[in-house]
């Protein structure tokens, strides 16, 4: 080697080393692209080059970055590149227009002349394929074995480089996600009841736990202008982000319904309508809620109620010791336009009644065999608490169930109790 040849290859090895440390030192997967492709085209003194990302998922080749050229995608089993995946090894084309693997059509739109071709995979440090750098037109001529080695040498310091972007990227989309999510936690947190109310002659407590961070299931308690109580306990289907979206509306509605609502007007059949007729404007097809609202008259000690689709409904007069299941009186809020929600039941509380109202989280629970916690458990727990405050007959519940299924909660999980103390 020529002394010229020995201080071009010292320099080549300079800018390797600085471009390395650039690449190391880039903040964002963008900013790596670009540089890649800047410091080939000076690296191996071409006149233009493109970086593709392989999208495993699509088997597709995508341009993040190109110079001279707008982003595309292309198969990765086609043309050039897609043989540079196929093979795993660089490719040389000496005349790109002798070679049938080329695709003449860029130039045409382009109006530019593509003379000879290098394309080389970029591997991450475990070997997997993360995309293809592909060089054009070598300003000096062809390209030698020398090129090559410098271009799979660049390569593989970039294809580990760019592993290392996409993983940090990555991290912090799921950081970001995660601070949303908290965000979006808190907020439907914050739109629970934060403590029961106190209402004469009745006990009365609720709970809310989301298998996700954020869930589907919600309850509310809603003062009226008459002195009377509304009681919510509503599920979307599905859990995560989008039924909180959509319990998030559903409160919405139902407390603007009862607070809006004149004297003659403010029933359960009324609210469940307006509600309703609401959410079949907005929900999508696969989507509805199931709801149970009960109105409470303190001074009559009578609850009035109706289930849209939620159920079974828990019910105990202590002076018979019976426990009633009872279904629901509608379909689901947000199916049908004209649904008909006229059907109301009424349950009379005397000392020692009570109310109990969950969300299938509760009775659906099932075990690392797949067995669920069923009704009849749930009433076992119902029976043996009886005798309990509000709050201790929905935690003693709330404890069967993770004890039953400890292997984690899979479903949201909501009930409420209204007891009349004895």
């Amino acid at each position: 080697m020529t002394d010229k040849a020995n201080d071009n290859a010292m320099k080549d090895l300079t800018s390797l080393l600085a471009i390395s440390r650039a690449m190391v030192a880039a903040d964002d997967l963008d900013e790596l692209l670009s540089l890649i492709i800047k410091h080939a085209l000076e690296l191996l003194r071409v006149e233009r080059a493109t970086l593709f990302l392989y999208d495993k998922s699509q088997n597709q080749l995508v341009a993040r970055i190109a110079t001279g050229m707008d982003d595309l995608r292309v198969p990765a089993d086609k043309g050039i590149c897609g043989q540079t995946v196929q093979t795993g090894k660089t490719i040389v084309v000496p005349d790109a227009y002798a070679d049938e693997r080329f695709n003449p059509q860029v130039d045409k739109d382009t109006g530019f002349r593509t003379r000879n071709i290098m394309s080389v995979p970029l591997r991450d440090y475990s070997g997997g394929l993360v995309g293809v750098l592909q060089v054009l037109n070598k300003k000096s001529g062809a390209f030698r074995d020398y090129d090559i080695n410098l271009a799979e040498t660049l390569g593989a310091q970039a294809g580990v480089v760019i592993q290392r972007a996409h993983l940090i990227q990555h991290f912090m989309e799921k950081q970001e996600m995660e601070r949303a999510m908290e965000i979006a936690r808190n907020i439907q947190r914050g739109l629970l009841p934060e403590k029961p109310p106190e209402i004469e002659g009745f006990d009365i407590a609720g709970l809310s736990d989301p298998a996700d961070e954020t869930g589907g299931d919600t309850f509310d308690f809603i003062p009226l202008p008459n002195g009377h109580w509304a009681f919510v306990v509503a599920d979307a289907t599905g859990h995560g982000i989008g039924p909180a979206l959509v319990i998030a509306e559903t409160r919405a509605m139902l407390r603007a319904s009862a607070h809006l609502s004149t004297a003659d007007s403010r029933s359960v059949s009324h609210i469940m309508e307006t509600a309703n007729h609401l959410l079949v404007e907005d929900l999508p097809d696969d989507s509805f809620v199931t709801c149970f609202l009960g109105i409470l008259d303190p001074e009559a000690r009578k609850l009035t109620y109706a289930s849209a689709g939620h159920g079974p409904l828990m019910f105990y007069k202590q002076s018979e010791d019976r426990l009633d299941e009872v279904s629901s009186t509608a379909v689901p809020l947000g199916i049908l336009p004209d649904a008909d929600f006229t059907e109301t039941c009424t349950f009379d509380f005397d000392p020692g009644d009570f109310a109990v109202i969950t969300t299938d989280g509760i009775f659906e629970a099932a075990n690392a065999d797949g067995e669920e916690f069923g009704i009849e458990r749930m009433n076992a727990m119902l029976r043996k608490h009886r005798s309990q405050s509000a709050q201790e007959i929905i935690s003693h519940l709330r404890q069967a169930v993770t004890h039953f299924a400890p292997g984690g909660q899979k479903d949201d999980i909501t009930a409420i109790a209204i007891k009349a103390p004895e």
